[in-house]
């Protein structure tokens, strides 16, 4: 036992020893190649005034703003339409699930169609056609149940004196959407993990098929969904980089920008890059807190 384990020990070390080498390798000859071509890494150039024009900014910004803020207010941008689309594709997501596992017939169906049809067309399709199609083409006010409270126009979403543009709204439902088809088969397969016991158990009990599902079986189904709801959540964040498609300012579309405009291609995608790390462990860690207050709660 104690030689098998050495023996695992000295070949992790030498993968170890290999991967930091090769990565070693790679980081000095991009650094020499860019100090002879006359490029070494600056990031000076952030402090510069970006001389653009922003449509959608949360916070103050001018065109005599700093690469820098500019960044930051796409990061903002990307921030916004993100957490927006989680909460619409989970609400979604949880019902079509619910609706593909229930004891409705036909709503097990168009359950059925709605995900096969979301998952089996294009994302950037589906933002297009929502951003021309669902909203640049309406004439004038086509909804509007509750005046003054929620409309549906070409100028996108109005929500009680809020209005979401017609950019940020095709991204909302568009990711929202697309991400709810993938998070309802995380919850569907998640509710059949559940033993067929537990459904024999409440039923017998004279519970309801709606009280037996959200008091028995989702308590016991959640732990098998939440890695799955993770990774959709992570995936969402990435595919909100196609909010270039619709013009909406966020950090890729932003960057891609500032990318152009400096020639700093290398710092440009760094910075990129640790943008969305920095959204996705946000993501990341918030999913880990709640896997462990469900198992902290279910120990009770």
């Amino acid at each position: 036992m104690r030689i098998k384990r050495y023996r695992g020990l000295f070949i992790q070390v030498i993968v170890s020893t290999l991967f930091i080498s090769i990565v070693a390798l790679f980081i000095n000859n991009l650094s020499v190649n860019l100090l002879r071509a006359g490029l070494g890494l600056n990031f000076s150039w952030l402090f510069r005034s970006a001389g653009f024009a922003l449509a959608e900014h949360p916070l103050p910004y001018s065109p005599s703003s700093s690469y820098a803020w500019a960044l930051f207010m796409g990061w903002l941008n990307s921030l916004k339409v993100i957490s927006s689309s989680l909460l619409i594709a989970t609400l979604i997501g949880f019902l079509v699930g619910f609706a593909s596992t229930g004891t409705n017939t036909l709503l097990r169906i168009l359950s059925k169609l709605y995900v096969t049809l979301i998952r089996q067309t294009p994302l950037l399709l589906q933002l297009m056609f929502w951003y021309f199609v669902g909203f640049l083409s309406i004439q004038g006010e086509i909804f509007s149940p509750i005046k003054g409270m929620l409309s549906l126009s070409n100028q996108g979403i109005i929500l009680s004196g809020i209005n979401l543009s017609p950019e940020f709204s095709s991204l909302l439902v568009g990711l929202g959407i697309f991400t709810a088809a993938y998070i309802s088969e995380v919850v569907r397969g998640g509710i059949n993990s559940v033993p067929i016991g537990q459904w024999e158990a409440f039923r017998s009990l004279g519970l309801s098929e709606n009280d037996g599902l959200y008091k028995i079986i989702m308590p016991q189904a959640l732990p098998a969904i939440l890695p799955g709801l993770t990774s959709q959540y992570l995936n969402l964040a990435k595919n909100s980089t196609l909010a270039i498609a619709v013009g909406y300012a966020d950090i890729y579309a932003i960057g891609d920008t500032v990318i152009t405009q400096t020639g700093r291609a290398i710092e440009g995608f760094l910075l990129l890059l640790l943008s969305f790390l920095l959204l996705n462990l946000i993501i990341s860690n918030l999913m880990e807190l709640l896997n462990k207050y469900i198992l902290t709660y279910k120990q009770r």
